[in-house]
């Protein structure tokens, strides 16, 4: 008896079935993977900033597990004015234009976060961030909408700037600023954009 792959797959030369095969894996028009932590080994750096730029005593690190998943982890502290923990992409390389939310596979400790995205170069320009909340120990997708993302500098909303274009986003990332002292943590499984 032939199988149905052989039904389907007779007459096709194997180049056709390789690229059959890339198709079916590929993100389509609408969903875009920025960064996939479950299936990679390793992943480029990502940096790490604190409120130690302006004499903050928070810490944090990013790490990509050998088994699947990051880490967003560190201690919150108040002292010296402090009060965030962040860390932000390398370069993002897929146009988002067209597409309208980020979306988020995120394992966390009932703590407010905020993703961000930026589109200008360098850390001088303007940071759009949006909230999300975390369930302890549950695994969540959250989508956030471009349209809800606020510009900020420095921690200040600005208002003479326009909304997040996605067809400039280069860099997202992650921040916890919720003015609560203590330890964080934040599993990161993948980071999308979809329509």
């Amino acid at each position: 008896m032939t199988s149905t792959l052989t039904q389907f797959t007779r007459g096709f030369p194997a180049l056709a079935l390789t690229s059959l095969a890339i198709t079916m894996n590929a993100d389509t028009a609408t969903n875009k993977t920025l960064f996939n932590f479950e299936t990679a080994t390793h992943s480029p750096a990502w940096d790490v900033v604190t409120d130690g730029v302006m004499g903050g005593v928070s810490a944090s690190q990013f790490q990509v597990l050998t088994n699947g998943g990051a880490v967003f982890s560190g201690t919150v502290r108040l002292e010296n004015n402090g009060g965030f923990a962040s860390v932000r992409s390398t370069p993002v390389r897929e146009n988002l234009a067209g597409l309208t939310a980020f979306v988020l596979r995120v394992r966390g400790d009932g703590r407010r976060y905020k993703f961000s995205a930026r589109t200008g170069v360098g850390f001088d320009s303007p940071l759009y961030q949006c909230s999300f909340t975390t369930k302890q120990g549950e695994w969540e997708e959250h989508r956030l909408a471009f349209s809800d993302f606020v510009p900020t500098f420095r921690g200040r909303v600005l208002t003479d700037v326009p909304p997040l274009d996605p067809a400039g986003v280069n860099s997202v990332g992650f921040l916890i600023s919720d003015k609560q002292a203590g330890p964080f943590r934040l599993e990161i499984g993948w980071i999308k954009a979809a329509r």
